[in-house]
């Protein structure tokens, strides 16, 4: 194709300004080009803090990224040419994406779902007795929420192995799903930018709840605002050294802010390290609700949430105050959503209070009938941000003690 002829190509049919695929086809070589090889992933994080980036890797060359790097893990987990597989995230998300390709290139057998379904998923394991299984803390948190008669139903014996990642599993479904499935699970921490990775089997986390395991790839540092790193123990931003080289498509001012003046990297995550090394997530700098002058992460608090059986789904978020500076708001989507009122407003307020601190607690509590995850799983807060502070613009924003919003 010559430079600047369009992109757009038609297949099947005729597309107004589109080069049908056929023709093009036809026009290529039938013999191997002499510097033929394959060609690469461009992916794009997953954009709940604002507009998708593209990740452009540096010193690779091939299929040098996140698909052959999914062989390498597959196979050192025992996958091969009989392994079945069951995909139930979109595709277009790195891991999905990566770990699919990766079964295609070791002749294994994978099961995509087109959409996720708790009890779906339960059916299409007993069928096709599927051995491996990737998943995000949100499928096992509404596989956890299906009645015991139902999950009880599934013959659940192929699978072997459990694969988590995508955002920090609360400790209680953890070891709900483990108490439910057996040590299988392996969670692991690491991003679409691949700076780091970390790995961690069930019984290390039995041993050590809530981490997400020691780092596998590059080299794990907490870090202050400024970049400067912190003692072992104490809270900061996780930065990796030695990870892949990475910069944003066509942003070079994000590169450069997702790099200290060492050159570690960072993609905005807030975390710990242990004496053993062992990471354990507290939530995204983004997503951090500064109160009254207090940092408050609210990972903690959804996590509190989701284990409460009315809940199916929350996020908290900070809505201006002009007293606090910002006010914990819960965001909360019920199983039944007829029971929405101000009274369990109070109620789950009251029961909030038992575990957590009062500047920590939600001082607004908001029912919605679905909360805005992307498909991959991870919550889209700046949605839900923006709609709140749409909505606190309209009409202003009601406490908890009125009816709810």
């Amino acid at each position: 194709m010559a430079l600047g002829e369009t992109p757009l190509l038609s297949v099947g049919g005729g597309l107004p300004h589109a080069r049908p695929w056929d023709e093009l086809r036809a026009a290529q070589p039938t013999t191997p080009i002499a510097d033929g090889r394959a060609g690469r992933e461009m992916l794009y994080s997953s954009g709940t803090t604002g507009v998708p980036k593209g990740i452009t890797y540096h010193g690779v060359d091939g299929m040098s990224g996140a698909a052959s790097s999914a062989v390498r893990f597959i196979e050192r987990v025992g996958g091969g040419p009989n392994t079945v597989y069951l995909s139930s995230a979109p595709l277009y998300h790195a891991a999905p994406f990566a770990w699919a390709m990766a079964m295609l290139t070791i002749g294994a057998t994978t099961v995509v779902m087109e959409h996720f379904e708790p009890e779906q998923a339960l059916r299409l394991i007993e069928r096709y007795r599927v051995a491996i299984t990737q998943w995000v803390p949100t499928h096992f948190v509404r596989m956890l929420k299906l009645p015991e008669s139902v999950r009880r139903d599934y013959d659940l014996s192929s699978l072997h192995l459990a694969v988590h990642a995508a955002a920090p599993c609360p400790v209680a479904v953890k070891r709900a799903m483990i108490e439910w499935w057996g040590p299988i699970l392996l969670e692991y921490y690491g991003s679409s930018e691949q700076t780091a990775l970390t790995i961690i089997t069930s019984e290390e986390w039995l041993a050590h709840e809530g981490s997400v395991g020691r780092c596998m790839l590059g080299k794990l540092h907490i870090c202050d605002d400024d970049g400067n790193a912190l003692p072992t123990g104490e809270i900061g931003l996780v930065y990796s050294e030695g990870g892949m080289a990475f910069s944003y498509h066509g942003d070079p001012i994000k590169t450069a802010a997702a790099r200290n003046a060492q050159g570690w990297t960072s993609v905005g995550d807030i975390g710990r390290l242990d004496e053993e090394g062992y990471l354990y997530l507290t939530d995204r700098k983004s997503f951090m609700i500064i109160s009254g002058g207090v940092n408050v992460y609210p990972q903690e608090i959804e996590d509190l949430l989701i284990s409460h059986p009315q809940v199916a789904d929350a996020a908290v978020v900070g809505v201006p105050d002009e007293d606090l500076g910002e006010a914990v708001t819960a965001v909360i989507q019920l199983i039944e959503a007829t029971q929405a009122s101000a009274a369990l407003a109070r109620e789950l307020q009251h029961w909030l209070r038992q575990s957590l601190s009062a500047i920590k607690t939600p001082k607004h509590i908001v029912f919605r009938a679905t909360l805005p995850r992307l498909p991959t799983g991870k919550m889209a807060k700046h949605i839900l941000k923006r709609e709140l502070a749409e909505e606190r613009d309209q009409a202003g924003l009601r406490n908890a003690n009125g009816p709810p919003v």
